[in-house]
């Protein structure tokens, strides 16, 4: 009697391997993504559901000004925010690479901000640049008046850039130990066989080490202006989309347009509107990285 599977039962053993995922992840992202584009064609009042109206929350939303101004507000964060992360991510990854001393204390050390829950990360910022007596406020800020008699949160100009600074600091070391993986991975002959043929530091650069790492950066960087873009918790946090609705990103508008104004039809469509078109954006880099960069 033949013992050995059959592909058969091995593609049933794999979807069996798989299930549980699956059913959390159709359960919990799935069914409510679902539900809220439901919602977006109802008028829903006080959480309940009332009838069919059809476009009318999507022509609502396009009418509404607060909405473009959080898609800018977000755009303005993201694209402060990443590149940043992400040319001080790949420095840093080069430093450790480079076997510095006391590399594997550093390295746990450098996992705490990230690691650190979004309200504590909130709420030292705040103390951090909290009016005219924080610590960075007091010594740096109003020392040097570059922001005087008020929060750098209460400021039109400087308090997206702030909101940008601290996520920075939250997500670059995990930029940085990303990178340094990425680095460690490496075959080791070709920079063995590049040093051998005289080349320089920069020439094993930008004709190496940056070649070889563009699938991992593609996609991290990727990752990271999705999560930079629905950024939600630090904005929370710290100045609740104020002052005004200078720091108003869509996450933010959302939470205020359904638990604070009960438009719970015209958030659940703005949802949609941002799903739809980072789906569009993601598939377009997608396919970029694939055919070009061969990341995926």
């Amino acid at each position: 009697m033949n013992s050995n599977p059959t592909p058969k039962d091995s593609s049933l053993f794999a979807y069996a391997l798989m299930a549980p995922a699956l059913v959390v992840l159709v359960s919990v992202s799935l069914v409510p993504f679902c539900y809220a584009i439901w919602l977006s064609f109802h008028v829903v009042d006080y959480g309940q559901v009332g009838e069919f109206t059809g476009w009318s929350n999507y022509v609502k939303l396009i009418h509404n000004d607060r909405f473009w101004n959080s898609l800018w507000v977000s755009t303005q964060f993201m694209l402060t925010a990443v590149p940043i992360e992400f040319a001080l991510g790949l420095a840093g990854a080069l430093i450790l690479n480079q076997k510095i001393w006391a590399r594997g204390l550093w390295l746990p050390l450098l996992f705490i901000p990230s690691m650190m829950a979004p309200i504590v990360v909130g709420l030292l910022w705040k103390i951090m640049l909290a009016g005219s007596w924080g610590l960075l406020s007091y010594n740096i800020i109003e020392r040097f008046h570059f922001l005087t008699g008020t929060s750098v949160f209460a400021s039109n100009e400087y308090s997206l850039l702030a909101l940008a600074i601290v996520d920075v600091w939250q997500w670059t070391p995990f930029m940085m130990l990303t990178f340094f993986a990425g680095r460690q991975s490496l075959p080791m002959g070709l920079y063995k066989a590049a040093e051998v043929d005289g080349a320089s530091t920069m020439q094993i650069f930008w004709r190496l080490t940056l070649p070889l790492m563009t699938p991992l950066m593609a996609v991290i960087g990727m990752l990271r202006f999705i999560d930079a873009f629905k950024v939600f918790d630090s904005i929370f946090m710290l100045t609740s989309g104020g002052p005004g609705v200078s720091t108003e990103s869509p996450s933010m508008l959302a939470y205020k347009m359904s638990f604070e104004q009960w438009r719970i039809g015209e958030s659940a469509a703005m949802a949609v509107v941002v799903w739809l078109v980072f789906f569009l954006i993601c598939n377009v880099f997608y396919q970029v990285g694939k055919k070009r960069l061969n990341a995926f």
